[in-house]
């Protein structure tokens, strides 16, 4: 990935661009140098179809000058606004400045109507109906293409409407989560488990834990290879919600459920990532969002 973060590219494509502009500028100049070798009657001698001649007439001044104005506007263009490269152009106008301009506006428009959740608690505010419609509209936007629109999540992606939470589920957490992001890992443990028997047994030992259906004889035999589990989902499998370790014992299964799942989730680990909404949303939306993801786990929507 070097080869496009170096300066060569800048100067590639700002050459390319000047280069096609001068080119544009010397083919108008020559063609209206250039002298036609003409008959007495006006035309090239080109004949097509017996009897279809080209005449020796210069192009029309309106369509000249159009080649013209395009050529001048480029240049005032590129002046003006970024295309050469790494100049920035005299008006300092960005993709981006623009967008966040026009978010800026958005927001402030927008402003009054989250001003008066600002001193609500956020359980008042999930039970607010115009608040619960306005979070829905912002987990419609921003949550759903992962937990899906009914906030049920699928494989990888935590269902938000029970009350299994990775990292808590109090309104504070939550905000926490959806302003920072979270990311998740558990690091391959065969190693530090044992033989590939010992995994399997372990796995046997996850699935009694929840009351699963599993090998009583291997869960047993993987009791004691457990313990290298337990430094992040405790000793009793509960889990550790610092940690955003998941609790082994409450039959919900994240990355997928049965012996095959749990022996592949210990010997290649799982990394996933929620990005952080800091940066795309408010305070105040992140505040009516997370009150409205708190109540639909905790039954506290609008009656």
């Amino acid at each position: 990935m070097s080869d496009f973060t170096n300066n060569f590219w800048s100067v590639y494509v700002a050459a390319i661009t000047v280069i096609g502009i001068v080119a544009c500028l010397l083919l108008l100049w020559f063609s209206g140098k250039a002298k036609a070798m003409t008959a007495h009657d006006n035309t090239t001698g080109h004949v097509w179809d017996g009897d279809l001649r080209e005449m020796n007439n210069p192009l029309p001044r309106w369509w000249v000058w159009l080649f013209v104005i395009t050529i001048v506007f480029a240049l005032v263009y590129l002046a003006l606004y970024p295309g050469l490269g790494t100049f920035a152009g005299k008006l300092g106008w960005t993709q981006a400045g623009q967008y966040q301009t026009e978010v800026d506006k958005g927001n402030e428009a927008v402003a009054p109507l989250y001003a008066k959740f600002a001193a609500m608690k956020p359980e008042d505010i999930a039970k607010d109906p115009q608040a619960h419609a306005i979070g829905e509209r912002l987990f419609m936007n921003n949550c759903s293409q992962c937990h899906g629109s009914d906030a049920h999540g699928s494989k990888g992606f935590p269902n938000l409407t029970d009350s299994d939470w990775l990292h808590g589920g109090t309104p504070e957490k939550i905000m926490e989560t959806i302003t920072l992001g979270r990311v998740g890992q558990m690091p391959p443990m065969a190693a530090a488990v044992g033989t590939p028997d010992d995994v399997k047994n372990v796995a046997n030992y996850v699935l009694s834990l929840s009351g699963s259906p599993h090998d009583s004889v291997r869960a047993a035999l993987g009791k004691s290879k457990f313990s290298a589990c337990a430094a992040c989902h405790g000793s009793d499998g509960k889990g550790n919600q610092a940690l955003g370790a998941p609790n082994l014992s409450d039959d919900i299964w994240l990355h997928g459920y049965g012996e095959s799942a749990i022996i592949a989730m210990v010997n290649n680990g799982k990394m996933n990532q929620m990005p952080a909404q800091a940066e795309k949303l408010t305070a105040a939306q992140i505040q009516v969002l997370a009150s409205y993801v708190w109540g639909l786990s905790n039954g506290a929507g609008p009656k």
